[in-house]
């Protein structure tokens, strides 16, 4: 090793290195990437980036077009990706990739490398590994808009650098022996005719090769190219050991401001961009302070937090005069203001948005601005944006979304414009994207459910979505102070809930438009009058008023009763829907937890029910079983699809010890603390400290609670309290407290006791 690339080894580590671990150092980016397409782990990728940055960077070992972008069992990277990919269901969009390389080739199958996991260091804020086939040590650190990447060469006389500005229309030029400009246009959906993405990339050594790219092949004879593949393959000459950085912005509003962009990083060297984004995570991942002797358990949560906070993504620029503006998905134009993209709300509103009202509620308010201008922009809000309005999923969750931020005491936006989005977004449908808005809305509206028998599919599933999201509207129409007649139709479909619920299996189920039910029935057929799931999952779905529910199947002990049978029901499904095994199924039955399917959304505030139902200790019971069994901070680490945020922040509400079951509510559920020793940072200067003396991994249980020292015996905290900061402190035992939590009064919200 020649000098210089040793001092280069050494200013590497000390930028990712520390005497004493900080949270982000706990965090490994590969949680959730042994996945494919018939069984999730977190089908997730190495996402080198920010916090809620607009670029992400990935290693690109799957092919052009394959959602599948990173997967831990694969042998060979292709480039070094930007990517805006939510998830592999929805794909990417403004992607283009960069790859050293010593020889002169352009196909991606011709110029990936092989690697290996022991040369690869996969940090939020830095990502390093050894190109195998071309001696080739690749580095790379982000701020929110570019990057740096660092190549250490060895001796070539071929040393090149591949642009690859993907297929379905591109454009790059080389502009000079130093700067490559160009576009990609490659979605799947989402965007407007003229959607792009401006990229500039610059080097730190001037160019000696060039080629151009047209239709995926190179010529020496031209610059510029404007084809359906288009790209570059820039080059030099270098000395065994010689970096070579390379500094890349983008934009999706033109290139001047992609090259603006590349400001986040002009003077700084990669050590500065390294440790400035190091500092940024460990300001995010800070708010939460753990204390556990288990590495292992801290590695978990920090990469779970670490995936909360990437999503939904920054998707706004800043111009010269340092005001926001951003290209609109809906109307192709450049428009003012904050806009946040990227999330999917039928999975985030249960837990992820309410963890960015706890933790972060300055981006809370950023992103309600975002809804806002969606609203301005489209006419409807977003239920799946990626980066306009798509069609996934179901329900009108963004009034979940609206409703919670607010009541949590978010401000600095328009708020009546939401709510007029929200009360619009009731009783429509949009006209291109069947999954925004309300589908079945008319029928729902007349009947108080959508009909089984009409052509619209899973529709038990919209039904109890729509009854909960009727009440959020409600909610939050009482504290705008909204008059009584505009507020009751909402609140009497609240309860529509009832509507599908069946008496004599105690499970809900499709209902046909005369009134009858859907005949036959099968509680464990996945799909069909329900998403992703069955009737035993989505019975629950009724988050705003778990009394009612109660009442419907019986009381208490049959509902306790039911409760028990989805963890005691082996785990038999009816896959004829789908006609086939699709992968949540898959995850379901083999985890050993019966039909109980915590790798998909619709069940996993199921378990908190027990706190209304006077048995809190079966809810302590089975958190830690799902914890302990069903995540790691290894590939595998979760049990099904991570959904940009939601999987990982129920298991750090759930760590913390509470969870938000209805959202919208101001109540958390109480669970049972996993760690020692909290503290929750809030940027009002409060801190919330949480004390479990004698927790361990067999004394799961809650045997006595204070909450800034008076005994506290509800099953449930007030996000107002929370937030005044203080010290809950729990007394923690091996075997069940059967008096704690069983008291009249002791039980979370529901809205038929006070409505």
């Amino acid at each position: 090793m020649n000098v210089k690339r040793f001092f280069i080894a050494i200013a590497a580590l000390a930028v990712i290195g520390a005497s004493a671990a900080t949270p982000v150092d706990y965090v490994s980016t590969l949680v959730g990437t042994q996945s494919k397409y018939s069984l999730s782990t977190g089908n997730t990728y190495p996402a080198i980036a920010l916090p809620w940055g607009m670029n992400f960077w990935t290693p690109q070992t799957g092919k052009m077009g394959d959602g599948w972008t990173y997967t831990y069992d694969a042998d060979k990277i292709r480039g070094l990706k930007q990517t805006h990919q939510p998830s592999p269901w929805i794909n990417d969009y403004g992607q283009f990739s960069i790859l050293p390389t010593t020889r002169t080739v352009f196909n991606e199958d011709e110029r990936a490398s092989w690697f290996s996991h022991k040369a690869e260091t996969a940090r939020p804020y830095y990502y390093k590994v050894y190109l195998a086939d071309y001696d080739i040590t690749t580095e790379i650190t982000p701020t929110e808009r570019a990057a740096v990447m660092r190549f250490v060469y060895p001796k070539s006389d071929e040393a090149r650098i591949v642009v690859d500005a993907f297929d379905r229309g591109s454009y790059v030029k080389i502009v000079d022996d130093y700067r490559i400009v160009g576009y990609t246009t490659r979605n799947s959906g989402g965007v407007p005719p003229n959607f792009r993405n401006y990229f500039v990339i610059e080097s730190s050594k001037p160019f000696t090769f060039k080629a151009i790219v047209s239709d995926a092949k190179p010529d020496q004879q031209s610059l510029e190219a404007a084809s359906g593949h288009s790209g570059a393959i820039v080059g030099f000459s270098t000395r065994r050991g010689e970096p070579v950085e390379v500094r890349v912005a983008s934009s999706f509003i033109s290139e001047e401001q992609a090259i603006l962009n590349l400001q986040e990083v002009s003077g700084k060297s990669f050590e500065m961009v390294c440790r400035q984004a190091r500092d940024r995570w460990n300001e995010i991942l800070g708010r939460v302070e753990v204390e556990d002797p288990d590495t292992d358990h801290l590695r978990t949560f920090y990469s779970c937090l670490y995936r909360s906070v990437l999503f939904p993504r920054t998707f706004y620029e800043i111009d010269a005069r340092g005001e926001a503006l951003h290209f609109s998905p809906h109307t192709g134009e450049v428009c003012t203001g904050y806009y946040f993209t990227d999330t999917g709300f039928w999975d985030t509103f249960r837990s992820l948005f309410p963890l960015l009202n706890l933790l972060y509620p300055e981006m809370s308010a950023k992103m309600q601005e975002g809804l806002v201008n969606c609203y301005k922009e489209s006419g409807f809000l977003p239920e799946w944006a990626s980066p306009g309005h798509r069609d996934c999923m179901v329900g009108n969750n963004s009034s979940s979304v609206v409703a919670d931020a607010y009541l949590k005491g978010i401000r600095g936006y328009d708020i009546e414009l939401l709510w007029q989005a929200v009360v619009h977004g009731a009783h429509a449908v949009h006209p291109q994207v069947s999954s925004t808005g309300r589908r079945g809305y008319e029928y729902y509206n007349r009947l108080g459910y959508v009909p089984y028998n009409v052509g619209i599919n899973e529709s038990v599933a919209r039904t109890l979505e729509y009854a909960y999201d009727d009440w959020c509207i409600y909610q939050l129409g009482v504290a705008l102070n909204k008059k009584a007649k505009e507020l009751r139709p909402f609140k009497e479909r609240a309860m529509n809930y009832q509507k599908v619920f069946d008496t004599e299996t105690r499970l809900m189920r499709g209902r046909n438009e005369d009134g009858t039910f859907q005949s036959p029935f099968s509680p464990l057929k996945w799909g069909d009058a329900f998403t992703e799931g069955n009737a035993w999952h989505y019975t629950w779905s009724v988050f705003h008023d778990p009394e009612g529910l109660i009442r419907l199947m019986g009381g208490k002990q049959v509902f306790i009763s039911m409760l028990d049978s989805v963890f005691q029901v082996p785990p038999l499904f009816d896959d004829s829907y789908y006609g086939g095994v699709i992968h949540e199924i898959r995850e379901m039955q083999i985890m050993n937890m019966g039909n109980y399917a915590h790798g998909n959304q619709p069940i996993q505030h199921m378990i908190y029910l027990y706190d209304w139902a006077s048995q809190p200790w079966k809810t302590q019971y089975w958190i830690r079983e799902v914890m302990d069994r069903l995540y790691n901070a290894g590939p595998d680490g979760y049990c099904g699809d991570e959904d940009n945020g939601q999987t990982s922040a129920w298991y750090v509400f759930s760590a913390i010890g509470f969870y938000p079951v209805c959202p919208g509510s101001g109540q958390y559920a109480l669970g049972t603390p996993y760690f020692s020793r909290m503290s929750l940072h809030f940027p009002n200067g409060k801190k919330l400290t949480i004390h479990a003396a004698n927790n361990s991994g067999s004394n799961r249980y809650i045997g006595a609670m204070t909450l800034n020292g008076t005994p506290y015996d509800l099953n449930y905290v007030l996000h107002s309290d929370l937030i005044q900061g203080g010290t809950i402190s729990y007394e923690m035992q091996s075997q069940p407290n059967y008096e704690r939590g069983t008291g009249e009064g002791a039980a979370p919200y529901s809205f038929s006791r006070i409505r």
